[in-house]
């Protein structure tokens, strides 16, 4: 604070004797003060504490202007260069121009007050002409000069900062004006780009945009009036044919900032410039860049393109266009409601040149970056849309040829065309209609695949799609598409053949099953047409490969709507027919059937196509499959699996008998149950060799729930065979409740295209460690029993929870099994259906050997659970 108050009292003193002094010593009494004035600044951290500020910038940039005006004065062009260079170095005899030109530089950079007092000085106009010469005049250096390239630099960077300061000013524009050299220097950056000074193209560009954004009446009509616009324009013409692209771009886009920023101002330089084929010029140039690196000329190429996007909108008037609106369209959209925002497009010949590159050119960048430039220009205003495709169609018109263009402007493309969809709610039919001949071409398997993609996106937002594509044809020639594919597979079936459709091919016919499946989905009319066709028999040869299955059930899904007994013998034949492998398709078969079953209407169906048996025979042909250690053909094969195929073949089941007394009284009538127990026992886990259990004493005993959190909760280890056949009872508890078929214990696979077909012997993954996700049974007291012949199945398997070597546990386990069936016949109604169902017969038979030995360890606890059925007992004789 001293030293600004020292520094101030100097500078009071220089003004009040500056009137008497000869300008010689007011020039030397203001630069000994300045070294003072950047002292202090630089220990103030930068802060500048000085009441008379505004005087200072005026003096100082008086004198900065008057030493560069004195070392330009009558010198030829190259040694008022050299001159000027001297005067602003940091070094060398000259140090006063640097002096004064880093002052100016800190002074400029305060408030705005001070900075009119700058520009008031002349220095806009005088540092215009420096620009100049630096720009078009290299300096030559000699093998004596030495290198000074950080102070050289250092020295540049004040020199841009100031002028970008002044020239963002309206005032600084003005006083640009005087030195005549605004005009000299754009002409020149059209004409010797590739003569001028390299360290300064990056600066004049910088500085010139600056005074493009800040442009009044008065420059423009300076401009115009020596025609600077046409002469660049010519100038740039001849470049176009001899430098680089990305130099020619360079020095068009400062040209093209002065047209486009003067437009809110004045039309005039944008009238001279489309007067003078500037618009061809632009087609001319940015057709050379094909074939840049991403990163070659990119910001000015980036620029031009952005800068002509903005173009569309420079117009005096509205554009008037009536277009004739295709319907049927979607519910929401209203053309007469679309109200232009003041964005809209109102000149079409910027437009012109986007559409024609895009047409002639094949390179990505140029391509995808015009796609962009659509899209803003559509996201600008909706009506933007229909102004551009109803006059000049280029959407329509771009795809006929978007097959010729790189994969990844493909992609843009049709992301651009769903969005007339998706975003502005409007169905293009002509569009469409072309795409959907593409399709049909298909001329590029790729292109193909994206343009079905887009479709198959728009089928999925609005049922209307589904009308649509049927209407038009799409349909039908999706479906002769996939009878032709389906053909194929079916010859190469069994051939050990590679695939004869791999990579773009099969994803293909993976999205025209998606599509179809979407047609389907809740058109009850496109199901019929599917039928129709005849399409049923091909459709299901599309099951067998993991990639097709998913849109393969979907469609099948749809077609059980009309014809359930067609779906039930399609699912349950192919179930039938797979091979021990292919757990897969086994697992995804019966989801899709748990799907269909969730409609009583098809519970009638499941049971004459033999769904029962069909279920029941997944069971018995696992026989085995559970033995621990795994042995034979299940050695290789995940028992997780195996036990996941078991859960949903029994949900299966459990669906179909659901509030439906018919299949129900199929199911006992017919002995399902028993064969159920029969084929569940068969697995593997539970013991099958028929010898007579030794009794053991236990000291204490665990609850059948209690076995369940060991299983599948807790880290106690059990035998792998016992953990096997925990699950299995877990399952049918949930049966005899009716609830199996609404639990979820294992994490849904979902295949992704584009992955290795898993092979079909690996274990699903479950969702934590365990394999299932448990959900413990309900311990409620009145739990009312459903299903009878579930608690049957139960009571034939308890004999069978054993194993040689684990004689305690085996009838620990029995023992909480039976405690937990006697709490399912504790209420009174669920001893009424136990009695009712007419099983207790052979459930009996299946436990003679404790009923009929009191030292047996299940003695006690099964009379207790026969005692507590005596009092329903519809069947006495068997009691006796």
């Amino acid at each position: 604070t001293l030293l600004w108050e020292t520094l101030g009292k100097q500078f009071v003193e220089y003004e009040q004797v500056s009137p008497f002094l000869i300008p010689e010593d007011q020039q030397r009494r203001l630069l000994e003060f300045l070294p003072l004035f950047l002292k202090a600044w630089e220990q103030s951290a930068g802060e500048i504490v000085f009441p008379n500020i505004q005087l200072l910038a005026s003096e100082v940039s008086k004198l900065l202007t008057k030493e560069i005006k004195r070392n330009l004065n009558g010198k030829p062009a190259e040694e008022a260069r050299l001159a000027l260079e001297q005067l602003l170095k940091q070094k060398g005899e000259a140090g006063d121009g640097h002096l004064l030109l880093k002052s100016v530089y800190l002074l400029s950079q305060t408030d705005m007050r001070t900075m009119w007092n700058i520009i008031g000085s002349g220095l806009p106009a005088a540092l215009m002409q420096c620009l100049y010469l630096f720009f078009t005049i290299p300096l030559k250096k000699t093998s004596d000069d030495r290198e000074t390239s950080e102070d050289d630099t250092q020295t540049q960077e004040m020199l841009v900062k100031i002028m970008i300061n002044m020239y963002k000013e309206e005032q600084g524009i003005e006083e640009l004006l005087a030195a005549d050299k605004l005009q000299s220097l754009i002409i020149a950056t059209s004409s010797l780009w590739d003569q001028c000074s390299q360290s300064w193209k990056v600066p004049t560009g910088c500085v010139l945009r600056t005074i493009s954004k800040a442009q009044t009446k008065t420059s423009i009509v300076y401009l115009q009036a020596v025609d600077c616009i046409k002469i660049a324009v010519q100038n740039l013409f001849t470049l176009a044919d001899t430098l680089p692209a990305c130099d020619v771009c360079e020095a068009a886009s400062i040209v093209l900032c002065f047209v486009k920023d003067s437009y809110p101002v004045s039309s005039a330089l944008l009238t001279e410039f489309e007067n003078n084929d500037g618009y061809q010029l632009l087609l001319k140039i940015l057709l050379r860049c094909e074939g840049l690196q991403q990163d070659e000329g990119d910001p000015y190429l980036d620029e031009i393109l952005d800068m002509l996007t903005c173009l569309t909108t420079c117009g005096k008037t509205e554009l008037k266009v009536s277009g004739n609106i295709v319907h049927p369209q979607l519910p929401h959209f209203d053309f007469e409601r679309t109200q232009p925002s003041g964005m809209t497009v109102k000149n079409l010949q910027p437009f012109q040149v986007l559409q024609s590159i895009f047409q002639r050119s094949n390179d990505q960048h140029l391509c995808g970056r015009i796609l962009a430039a659509i899209g803003t220009i559509w996201a600008w205003d909706r009506v933007n849309f229909f102004l551009l495709e109803w006059t000049l169609q280029p959407i329509n018109q771009f795809t006929d040829i978007i097959h010729f263009k790189p994969h990844p402007v493909q992609v843009q493309f049709f992301t651009l065309v769903e969005s007339i969809v998706l975003d502005l709610s409007y169905v293009p039919h002509e569009i469409l209609k072309k795409v959907q001949y593409l399709i049909k071409e298909n001329t590029v398997p790729f292109c193909t695949l994206t343009a079905l993609q887009c479709l198959l996106s728009m089928t999925q937002k609005d049922l209307l799609f589904s009308d649509i594509f049927r209407d038009s044809g799409l349909l039908g020639l999706l479906l002769a598409l996939l009878r032709k594919e389906a053909k194929i597979l079916r010859k190469s079936a069994g051939t050990h053949l590679p695939s004869l459709k791999e990579g773009t091919e099969k994803e293909l016919n993976v999205v025209m099953l998606k599509m179809v499946a979407a047609l389907t989905a809740r058109s009850v009319r496109n199901t019929v047409v599917l039928k129709d066709y005849g399409m049923v028999p091909y459709i299901k040869i599309f099951l067998d490969d993991e990639c097709y299955r998913s849109a393969t059930l979907s469609i099948l899904e749809k077609l059980s709507v009309i014809n359930y007994e067609e779906y039930m013998s399609i699912v349950i034949g192919a179930l039938c027919s797979s091979t021990h492998w292919e757990l897969h398709l086994k697992l995804d078969l019966l989801k899709s059937l748990l799907r269909i079953l969730e409609s009583p209407k098809s519970h009638s169906a499941f049971r004459t196509c033999s769904g029962f048996n069909g279920l029941l025979s997944l069971l018995s042909d696992m026989e085995g499959a559970l033995q621990d250690p795994p042995c034979g053909q299940w050695a290789a094969v995940g028992q997780n699996c195996i036990l996941e195929l078991v859960f949903y073949a029994l949900q299966g089941i459990t669906a179909a008998l659901h509030l439906d007394p018919v299949n129900s009284t199929f199911f006992q009538r017919n002995g399902l149950f028993e064969k159920m127990a029969e084929d569940l026992g068969s697995l593997g886990c539970f013991w099958t060799e028929g010898k007579r259990q030794i009794p053991v004493s236990l000291e204490k005993t665990r609850t059948f729930a209690e076995f369940l959190d060991a299983a599948f909760c807790s880290s106690e280890p059990l035998p792998g065979w016992l953990k096997n056949c925990i699950w299995i009872l877990s399952f049918l508890d949930h049966m005899v409740k009716g609830t199996l078929h609404q639990e979820s214990y294992f994490k849904e696979r979902k295949p992704e295209m584009g992955e290795e077909a898993r092979d079909d012997q690996e274990a699903p993954q479950a969702q934590e460690e365990h394999p299932v996700a448990f959900k413990r049974p309900s311990n409620e007291l009145h739990c009312t029993i459903v299903h009878p012949g579930a608690v049957c199945v139960m009571v034939r398997l308890l004999p069978k929870l054993y194993k040689d070597g684990y004689a305690p546990l085996s009838q620990e386990i029995q023992c909480a099994l039976v405690d937990h069936i006697q709490s399912l016949v504790k209420s009174e109604k669920s001893r009424q259906v136990m009695c009712e169902s007419g099983l207790l017969s052979t459930v009996i038979t299946s436990c003679q050997d404790a009923f009929c030995s009191d030292s047996h360890p299940l003695h006690l606890p099964l009379t207790r659970v026969f005692e507590k059925l005596a009092s329903q007992a519809v069947e006495p004789h068997v009691l006796r």
